[in-house]
C-alpha cells in the first residue's frame, strides 16, 4: 500500500461520509508524513515498507489503548479504538498463527545455536526480519522464551 493509494482511499471515504474511516485514514497519513519528515524532510517519499511500519505502529497503539480503556471501564473508547484497528488491519499483511511462528522460532534457534535466554538477541535478530509485519513482536518474544525453556 502506497501513500498515494491511501490518499485516494481517504478521498473516497470522505465522499461516502464514512467518519471513522476518514478519521483513521487521516491519522495514518499524518503518521506517514511525520515518518517522512523524520527520515529526511521534504524530499523523502515513504516506501511501501515505510507505510507498513507506520501502520504497524498505529495498530500497536490501538491495541495498547484498547487494553487500557477496557481496564478503565470505557467501553465507548474501546469500541472506537477497535473500529480504527479493524481499518488499520486492512493495510497489513495476513498475520501468522502461533504454529507458524513456533516453526520459525525453532529454525532460528537451530540456526543460531542458541541454548539459553542469554541468546535472545541472536534469535530475535535472526527471526524478526522473517516475521516483520506478519506477527506481533510480543507474541514472537513469548514463543521464543517458551521454546528456550522447553
Amino acid at each position: 500500500m502506497t501513500k498515494q493509494e491511501l490518499q485516494k482511499q481517504l478521498q473516497e471515504s470522505m465522499k461516502a461520509r464514512n467518519e471513522i474511516r476518514t478519521s483513521t485514514l487521516r491519522m495514518l497519513l499524518s503518521g506517514i508524513n511525520y515518518y517522512e519528515i523524520g527520515k529526511g524532510g521534504a524530499g523523502y517519499e515513504a516506501t511501501e515498507e515505510d507505510v507498513l511500519t507506520v501502520v504497524q505502529k498505529e495498530a500497536k497503539q490501538r491495541n495498547d489503548s484498547i487494553e487500557q480503556f477496557r481496564a478503565g471501564g470505557r467501553q465507548d473508547l474501546v469500541d472506537k479504538e477497535t473500529a480504527e484497528l479493524k481499518i488499520l488491519k486492512e493495510f497489513m499483511p495476513e498475520q501468522m498463527n502461533e504454529d507458524e511462528i513456533r516453526g520459525l522460532v525453532k529454525q532460528a534457534i537451530s540456526e543460531t545455536g542458541a541454548s539459553s535466554s542469554n541468546d535472545m538477541g541472536k534469535i530475535m535478530g535472526n527471526l524478526m526480519p522473517k516475521v516483520k509485519g506478519k506477527a506481533d513482536g510480543s507474541t514472537v518474544n513469548r514463543i521464543v522464551q517458551e521454546e528456550l525453556r522447553a
